[in-house]
């Protein structure tokens, strides 16, 4: 399974109720623990039996409880070819590797799948230890039982709806400050949004949709911005998300607007961040989109749905 194909599916073209779940999702939900690992003294042939007797393709070296590389089933192969099957590990592996950290949205699982053509990805803690591993297989497993979940959770709502005298236009107004940088809490505006609309009956594939919008925008204050807040306004048919920032403002919006357009620096990307898919997507989704900004003031964007 480790061999598949990448998936077919990343944040800028999946459907919607795909994307919502890998948004909410982390790598940790869906990589596989504990992991099988060699050391850099072992042979390429203990390595080759370690993987025959689990099954898989790949095992990560790890040194002192840090990995410093990883050897494929393509290696062994090569070393077996070339008559080096009885070389240290530490000699043949892979040296350069791309990890994810586990706390990563589990869509940016998925644009590396697309981007390096890996068959397996080792993932890492915030202290840079090794806690797990993750293959396509892995994603796809872990989407089909939050899908199931998701079906159940519809399901509830549903019935719950009917059983309510719930008025057709109530009123939900949220409002959250964002912080530049703060990963760790990215997202949780976007959820409060969503929960609030459930809360109003509103149907779900509405409810994606503004939970894709609110979490864009709000993922480009914490990559690009110097702080802000953004807010939600629903009611009588319509959803406004507003996101406002202090700056520094968009010196181009037109190319800002571009699919793969990004200023992100090499840390954000490092991280999985800034694929500059933000803006576009937060558009996609949206009835009307309104984007004022420019170079040296804040930004101001205004995203409605209606329903």
């Amino acid at each position: 399974m480790d061999g598949m194909a990448p998936l077919p599916i990343s944040p800028e073209t999946g459907p919607q109720v795909v994307l919502e779940i890998l948004y909410r999702l982390k790598v940790r939900d869906a990589m596989s623990s504990p992991v099988i690992t060699s050391s850099p003294g072992d042979s390429m042939r203990e390595v080759q039996y370690r993987m025959r007797d689990n099954s898989i393709t790949g095992v990560p070296i790890v040194e002192n409880g840090r990995l410093i590389g990883l050897v494929s089933m393509g290696l062994v192969i090569e070393a077996l070819d070339s008559g080096r099957i009885g070389q240290k590990a530490g000699e043949l592996m892979t040296r350069t590797v791309i990890s994810l950290e586990d706390d990563m949205p589990l869509a940016f699982a998925t644009t590396y799948f697309n981007r390096y053509k890996f068959g397996r990805f080792p993932v890492l803690d915030r202290d840079g230890r090794l806690v797990g591993i993750v293959c396509a297989s892995d994603i796809i497993r872990a989407l089909l039982v939050a899908m199931n979940k998701e079906v159940e959770r519809l399901e509830e709502r549903l019935a719950a709806s009917a059983a309510s005298d719930r008025p057709p236009d109530g009123l939900a107004r949220l409002s959250f400050q964002v912080t530049r940088f703060d990963f760790e809490n990215a997202g949780k505006a976007s959820a409060e949004f969503k929960k609030a609309l459930k809360g109003l009956g509103i149907d779900a594939a509405i409810v994606r949709r503004a939970a894709v919008a609110s979490y864009e925008l709000e993922l480009n204050e914490v990559i690009h911005s110097d702080g802000g807040s953004i807010s939600c306004l629903a009611g009588a048919g319509r959803i406004e998300v507003v996101a406002e920032d202090r700056g520094p403002g968009i010196p181009d919006v037109a190319a800002a607007m571009t699919e793969g357009f990004s200023t992100a620096n090499e840390w954000i990307r490092s991280l999985g961040f800034g694929a500059g898919m933000g803006l576009p997507n937060a558009k996609r989704v949206s009835d009307e989109f309104a984007i004022d900004s420019g170079k040296g003031r804040g930004t101001l964007v205004r995203v409605v749905i209606n329903y």
